[in-house]
């Protein structure tokens, strides 16, 4: 096995130099400035119905609900991209082999669909956990060395499917929120996956610009324990995410931890409102800790929740906490010589509700939050698109049919041009 690892290795090293000395020095061909995440599966079909035409094309999903005057509609509220969520798992099932030239076709129609309607695309590899309805997800592909081989083939698939679009109107981003090297225990698996990534992509789409990222959820303090010179090529835009501050983004998100699914009702900033009205709002909370959450967890979520109020219970202290990630990026960019262009905040919003929640943030605090966060990109120079269309963090469509408040849309609409 030594031998073969030694020829990989190689190869790889053969294959990136080929890219360095092929394309332009110093930026990326695709460009972009502000956008808007699509969804990915909304009524997420169980994997054995994968192989049925019906059920799963065209792909992705949200094609079967979305016409081109929807997508018109985003470019005349002032977007100039999209990113188009994919889910590789059906790629990576066995239900779906006799569909899979499908599949990549149908993600090529997407994209170009996007395009006619005056948009970039960002075609995004976007894992999500397995569970009842699917064996592959985000896990198995980084713990199975065999199955993260099969993604990694995948990858160069679609960047061979796209390998012919306009490189200024199409772009791939490799995976989504890498959920690995999160532990503080000295590992960092995640720079040379992610080099394979590159590389298998690369070789298949020499003109195409490459969307990479860190570790641990895409975040900026992961992106910055990337080395960018291993990776010798400038056709490259850095992805980071922030959806800070968590408490005030996720309230009442059951599927992100066993704290945050107990807070609901905090406005933004905690300042819009008086103090009395707020520590009601707390000691709800509070209450709910202690009715609900298993008993050898209160105390420490309790802890928590006083923690985290106090690092944002001033608008000097939650200005803070959202400039944050966008120094540790422009830091580590400056250090590295990577232009701001070719940085983007690549996901970033604040849910409306949760599927089955009673509770409904308000649309003033979700327009007020995206508005603050884009103007620390913009100031940073960065490009940005916030999550999502639709459902949970929806800010066109929500669930069932039912439209988004119009606030945060207008709140894009009203940018200056």
């Amino acid at each position: 096995m030594a031998p073969l690892g030694a020829m990989i290795k190689t190869l790889m090293t053969a294959l990136l130099t080929l890219a360095a000395l092929t394309l332009p020095a110093g930026a990326a061909t695709f460009a972009m400035k502000r956008g808007l995440n699509l969804d990915q599966w909304v009524t997420w079909p169980a994997e054995d119905k994968w192989g049925d035409r019906q059920a799963i094309l065209p792909y992705p999903e949200w094609r079967k609900f979305l016409k081109e005057d929807d997508l018109k509609a985003l470019k005349d509220a002032g977007l100039d991209f999209l990113r188009m969520p994919v889910d590789p798992s059906p790629f990576l099932s066995d239900q779906t082999t006799a569909l899979r030239d499908d599949l990549y076709a149908s993600v090529l129609d997407s994209a170009r669909l996007i395009n006619r309607a005056g948009l970039k695309v960002i075609v995004d590899l976007h894992l999500i956990p397995a569970g009842a309805n699917r064996k592959i997800g985000m896990g198995q592909v980084m713990d199975d060395p065999a199955i993260f081989a099969a993604y990694v083939e995948m990858a160069r698939k679609m960047a061979l499917t796209l390998a012919k679009e306009d490189p200024g109107q199409v772009a791939l981003e490799l995976m989504n929120e890498p959920i690995v090297d999160c532990d503080d225990d000295g590992t960092d698996l995640w720079p040379e996956r992610q080099k394979q990534l590159f590389a298998a992509a690369r070789a298949s789409a020499t003109r195409l610009t490459l969307i990479l990222t860190g570790g641990c959820y895409s975040s900026a303090a992961s992106l910055v324990k990337i080395d960018p010179k291993t990776i010798p090529d400038d056709n490259i835009i850095w992805a980071f995410h922030s959806y800070d501050p968590f408490l005030l983004t996720h309230q009442g998100a059951t599927w992100a931890g066993d704290f945050i699914q107990y807070v609901t009702g905090l406005p933004y900033p905690l300042t819009a409102v008086p103090r009395t009205e707020l520590n009601v709002t707390l000691n709800t909370i509070r209450d709910r800790i202690k009715a609900e959450a298993p008993w050898a967890r209160q105390s420490g979520l309790l802890a928590y929740l006083d923690e985290q109020v106090a690092t944002m219970d001033s608008p000097q202290k939650l200005l803070g906490v959202m400039d944050e990630p966008f120094k540790t990026v422009e830091a580590w960019a400056k250090a590295h010589a990577i232009k701001p262009e070719n940085i983007t905040l690549g996901e970033f919003g604040m849910i409306r509700k949760e599927y089955g929640n009673g509770f409904v943030m308000p649309a003033a605090y979700r327009a007020a939050y995206v508005r603050d966060m884009i103007e620390r990109a913009e100031a940073h120079h960065f490009s940005w698109s916030v999550w999502s269309y639709g459902g949970a963090f929806g800010i066109v469509d929500a669930f069932d049919g039912e439209k988004a408040e119009p606030d945060v849309m207008d709140a894009i609409r009203q940018l200056p041009r």
